[in-house]
């Protein structure tokens, strides 16, 4: 049987369509095509869609809630009560640390009642934790040699056109970009797994050796660009690529940081960690990542607390670790705004330089909540809000004559990401925001019902990736969120808000 290919499946709208306005397709792929079977999912849509008076926003939970587990669980291997997932991020046979999290994240409330979401999540936090015990630095990976599924052929790693130091394994690593967020996110995977389920037994000596290296990382990656002496150090990491490899998208962002690729300087004795690149693949140009740093100290705080009968020691360094990055977010990251008062920055350097944006992708500072950082009600965060949702705070915030919301320099100015509008509904508590943000995700779809990466502000057909896993996740992990928070919304008194063919969905 030929091999699905479900880019072009997803580009292509398929019946039935929904009994909406906007009669949007049915995009889930047959029975038999479909990646990983899990009863429970199927019984939550059910369950969910049966109650939602939005007849299109109930076809975009359908398609988009199960299309991780539809269309990217490339391998999964059981030996012995051993498992192993192998999830591609979509439209590329490799595993981001990162894209993994947020795309298996909306099933942990099944992970005490289904069995086969628990086995899968087992399996990513064991391929993780040899992933980053064998190349720490990595942000993504290459299949494993035991699943028979072939390498990745035409990536940078793999032809020699990225230096990288330390060296990654072209076997092991699709790519050798740093980002403290991925670190996080393996974390996160783990403690979120040990949360819901009661289950230490991931706690093995693999876990402890990735946890081992990423601890050593962020120590590393604290320290300052110079010494005492005003001597350069030299830098642990770095990564280099010819600017004319663009790996065959459009993309036209930073690809490098500065400096022969180990970034620009950080004062040391903040207690902030650099990050080389952001959520975006992009490369910082601070490398004091305000959201990356408050997401690990998160992550950091919760595997102490699971850890902590296991390995006190361990527990120990990243609880202490945890709440010097804390102190040093509230000491080097928060900025006066000459509109917005003090609000948090999105980079930082410690010299007092900082950069005043947000980006769509999570860890961003519109997520700070959703992360477990502070509390959205909290006036800093509040005003970080207002800053990075409005045209005249964020200059990544964009504005067209179909759309709006935030956008990433990943692509270019006229280009939102939904993702963003999703995380504004998972921090937002007003009834309106959030329905006009429901509004902007179904008009962003493109009439295919699904979410994608970028969508042009000024024409919703122009799209990137009609596969895109991370997002459409994301959207079901909304919905599901919206279910429980403000069931109102979806299921009571009318989704009440009408469709805007030619305008601007405004916030």
């Amino acid at each position: 049987m030929a091999e699905f290919a479900y880019t072009q499946y997803a580009g292509q709208g398929h019946s039935p369509r929904s009994e909406g306005p906007l009669q949007l397709p049915y995009q889930r792929p047959t029975d038999t095509r479909r990646t990983y079977p899990s009863a429970g999912v199927e019984d939550l849509i059910n369950k969910t869609t049966s109650r939602m008076r939005d007849r299109d926003l109930a076809r975009m939970f359908e398609n988009c809630f199960p299309n991780t587990l539809d269309t990217t669980v490339k391998w999964f291997s059981q030996s012995d009560d051993q498992y192993h997932s192998f999830i591609i991020a979509g439209d590329m046979d490799a595993a981001w640390t990162r894209d993994n999290l947020w795309q298996i994240q909306p099933y942990a409330s099944l992970l005490r009642v289904d069995s086969a979401i628990k086995k899968l999540w087992l399996g990513v936090i064991n391929l993780h934790a040899t992933f980053i015990s064998q190349s720490p630095y990595a942000n993504s990976f290459q299949p494993p040699k035991d699943s028979g599924i072939s390498p990745v052929a035409d990536h940078v790693v793999d032809m020699g056109q990225d230096i990288v130091r330390p060296p990654v394994d072209p076997g092991v690593a699709f790519e050798g970009k740093y980002a403290l967020d991925s670190l996080a996110a393996f974390l996160r995977i783990s403690t979120t797994y040990v949360q819901q389920t009661n289950d230490k037994s991931i706690i093995n000596r693999q876990w402890l050796t990735a946890l081992t290296a990423i601890l050593t990382i962020l120590h590393e990656q604290s320290q300052s660009t110079f010494d005492e002496r005003g001597n350069l150090r030299e830098s642990v990491y770095s990564f280099q690529r010819p600017s004319t490899v663009s790996m065959g998208s459009v993309y036209n962002g930073p690809d490098q940081p500065p400096n022969a690729g180990t970034g620009n300087p950080v004062n040391g004795g903040t207690g902030l960690i650099k990050s080389a690149f952001r959520a975006s693949d992009d490369a910082t140009i601070f490398p004091f990542h305000i959201p990356s740093n408050a997401f690990v100290a998160v992550e950091l705080a919760r595997t102490a607390e699971i850890i902590e009968n296991i390995d006190p020691e361990l527990a120990v360094e990243c609880s202490s670790l945890s709440r010097t990055i804390t102190d040093g977010i509230y000491t080097y990251g928060v900025v006066n705004h000459p509109i917005y008062g003090k609000v948090f920055a999105y980079e930082v350097d410690g010299y007092g330089s900082q950069l005043i944006m947000d980006d769509a992708s999570p860890p961003s500072l519109l997520s700070l909540p959703y992360l477990g950082f502070i509390d959205a009600s909290h006036d800093l965060y509040q005003s970080t809000r207002r800053m990075i949702l409005s045209r005249e705070g964020n200059p990544y915030y964009v504005v067209g004559s179909e759309l709006e919301g935030q956008g990433s320099p990943h692509i270019d100015l006229k280009t939102m990401w939904p993702i963003g509008t999703i995380m504004q509904i998972l921090t937002s508590n007003d009834d309106e925001e959030i329905r006009c943000c429901l509004d902007i995700l179904k008009k962003s779809s493109g009439g295919l019902g699904l979410v994608h990466e970028g969508v042009d502000v000024n024409n919703c057909t122009k799209f990137l990736r009609t596969w895109y896993a991370w997002g459409n996740s994301a959207f079901g992990e909304a919905i599901l969120d919206l279910a429980k928070r403000k069931p109102e919304i979806l299921f009571g008194g009318g989704f009440g808000a009408k469709e805007k063919d030619s305008t601007v969905v405004k916030l």
